[in-house]
């Protein structure tokens, strides 16, 4: 089975691609029969199951599929995953299924500005199994703003260490490669990917923001072994160069 991506062809296998239909399957709550109906209908119970079906592009083998009742309650083991794109203005964060922003108010510097984004941020991560943060861009700058905005990156990974949350670090880079195939991905190419794999449209003020949260949230979910949808070899090799949790269960 063949994915093309930026003239490149990576094989997915056939099992490989099964498993995936069969875990979103899964976690939409259906069997492969009833969102084939739902296609015939032309009525989909959600946007994640007309992007699933779109996904998989007629390309299911019924017979690898199998009609399991334990697929379906496996639904409700799936891990609380949140993903944050953290700035000092517009922190995108991103649940399965729903995308939002923390922003301070205009004016709001320094401490207040920083202890106002953690109690945000505190108030999503509450119970995850897993939060998923984006490393830091060594790209131009003022140079107070990178010092504040390092500052806040640790203050939210301790955020996660107090409440024995484990996090991972995801550097731009392999955001942009997850999402759009290209380590180099533009802003509006990984927003676009989130909208057509995921069926999570990301609009208004912080839009790439949020879409660059999704991203890190699936994939953490996929490093969990929950993948939202069926992504290329090519990548999924944004996994690899990320610093996911050890067995004390914080990143490096």
């Amino acid at each position: 089975m063949q994915n093309e991506s930026d003239d490149v062809i990576t094989e997915v296998t056939e099992a490989e691609f099964h498993a995936a239909v069969r875990t979103s399957l899964a976690r939409l709550g259906l069997t492969y029969a009833e969102l084939e109906d739902q296609a015939r209908r032309r009525d989909f119970a959600s946007a994640q199951a007309h992007s699933l079906w779109v996904s998989i592009g007629g390309a299911v083998r019924p017979e690898l599929l199998p009609e399991q009742a334990a697929a379906v309650a496996q639904k409700a083991t799936v891990p609380k995953v949140i993903g944050l794109d953290v700035s000092l203005t517009c922190t995108g964060v991103a649940g399965e299924g729903w995308t939002d922003t923390i922003r301070p108010r205009t004016g709001v510097r320094g401490h207040p500005r920083l202890a106002w984004i953690i109690e945000r941020v505190t108030e999503h991560i509450t119970g995850a199994d897993l939060v998923v943060i984006e490393g830091p861009s060594f790209g131009g700058g003022v140079a107070h703003r990178h010092e504040d905005l390092a500052g806040l990156r640790v203050m939210v990974r301790h955020a996660c260490w107090r409440r024995s949350i484990p996090y991972a670090v995801v550097p731009p880079s392999c955001r942009a490669l997850y999402a759009t195939g290209k380590g180099s991905g533009p802003k509006g190419a990984v927003r676009d990917a989130v909208r057509t794999r995921y069926g999570v449209d990301c609009d208004g003020p912080g839009r790439y923001d949020q879409a660059d949260a999704y991203t890190l949230l699936a994939m953490g979910l996929h490093h969990l072994g929950w993948p939202l949808a069926v992504i290329p070899d090519t990548n999924r090799r944004g996994l690899d160069g990320c610093q996911w949790p050890t067995t004390e269960g914080l990143a490096a």
